[in-house]
């Protein structure tokens, strides 16, 4: 997520100049974003994601549809603040409908005043959920818009989060807006999405002295960083060089060289979906299969900015796409028919279920519970 800065920047040239002169052929460790996932994090953790890589903001999660509010929400914000770095905040959007976004706007505005963002940083919406997915390019960008309108009237500005395969396909993301989620790629110098205002390009990059993965972003504007102060830049030039071209090394495997895996596994369809000659979404239709069809896959891929599933017919294979290549093929399991995953302390509903490519109701509910059901650490559940 986002955070504040106190160099007057007039625009995304400068910005542009600035930190491009870190690193210029690295995706750079611009922006980091936390939520109750990566745990309470303490000053220290900051300090250091600022003097050893060269992070200058942090986005923290706020809310989540209508009634959730992030737990460490407050204590991110502070500690933020104390490194000197510049916060930001995102909701997650659960919205269907236009009032059901203004009133979600609504919540997250008064949660964010409750937890001290403070006023000028942006309030974003993270729009990637089943939900979304669910609606037509046309309502979504009715949803979002306002949302957003909805949000400034808390004196936040506002911004959209989504996956590069739904940017411009399940909704609009005008040139100079958005914050768009696409990786892994080989770097090769090149600045993806440049004319929005940032580019997350790693959900598993690694801070010294922070457990796990985090999401980090390059800016390319200086929109994360309008009106606000940080006080305090990277003290070592050198970490900063050297962590981010690890960071690179580490997060751009894939690409050109994304390879099926086995995947056992039964889909029942929420809309209708294309049946595809092969994994590509300018191949041929074979079909649509209309709501409440169901499949049998043997093979999955992350191939063209979409996740795909392969399946066996009498003449051949079908190819589906289940959602963008943000939904990791980590959890697959080969030749498995039943994943579990073991809750940890921190953990919830949405974490999991954002983990597992799921969403939380479906999740819940192939564990026979409610998102209302309280579960503990130990726990075990099935994702798969």
């Amino acid at each position: 997520m986002k955070l504040k800065n106190k160099l007057a920047l007039t625009g995304v040239a400068t910005m542009a100049t600035l930190f491009l002169g870190l690193n210029a052929n690295a995706a750079r460790m611009d922006m980091v974003d936390v939520s109750n996932n990566n745990g309470y994090m303490s000053t220290s953790e900051y300090v250091s994601m600022r003097n050893e890589f060269g992070v200058k903001v942090v986005t923290v999660k706020i809310s989540e549809g209508g009634t959730y509010k992030d737990p460490c929400a407050a204590s991110n914000i502070a500690n933020v603040q104390a490194a000197g770095m510049y916060i930001n905040g995102y909701h997650f959007a659960r919205y269907a409908t236009k009032a059901q976004a203004i009133a979600e706007a609504d919540f997250a505005g008064r949660t964010a005043k409750a937890v001290g963002l403070p006023i000028g940083a942006v309030l974003a919406t993270d729009v990637e959920s089943q939900e979304a997915n669910s609606q037509s390019k046309a309502t979504n960008d009715r949803n979002n818009d306002a949302f957003m309108k909805e949000i400034q009237k808390f004196g936040y500005r506002a911004d959209i989060y989504t996956s590069g395969s739904w940017a411009n396909n399940k909704m609009t993301i005008k040139g100079k807006t958005g914050w768009i989620a696409a990786y892994p790629y080989v770097v090769s110098g090149k600045n993806w999405y440049s004319s929005n205002h940032a580019w997350q390009w790693s959900s598993t990059a690694k801070f010294r002295i922070s457990y796990g993965g985090f999401d980090v972003s390059q800016l390319n504007s200086n929109y994360y960083t309008a009106g606000q102060k940080s006080r305090v830049k990277p003290n070592n030039k050198g970490a900063v060089k050297a962590n981010n071209r690890k960071a690179n090394k580490h997060n751009y495997k894939l690409s050109n060289s994304a390879k099926w895996v086995k995947e056992s596994k039964t889909y029942t369809f929420k809309t209708a979906v294309k049946l595809h000659t092969s994994a590509s979404t300018s191949s041929n239709v074979i079909a649509i299969l209309p709501a409440g069809t169901t499949v049998k896959t043997d093979q999955a891929i992350i191939q063209g900015g979409y996740r795909w599933v392969r399946q066996p017919r009498f003449n051949g294979y079908g190819y589906l796409v289940t959602g963008p290549a943000s939904n990791t093929l980590e959890y697959v399991k080969s030749g498995a028919t039943h994943t579990y995953y073991t809750v940890k302390y921190g953990d919830s509903w949405w974490t999991i279920a954002q983990r597992n490519g799921l969403n939380m109701t479906t999740l819940a509910s192939r564990n026979g519970k409610t998102i209302y059901t309280t579960i503990y650490p130990g726990q075990r559940l099935e994702v798969r």
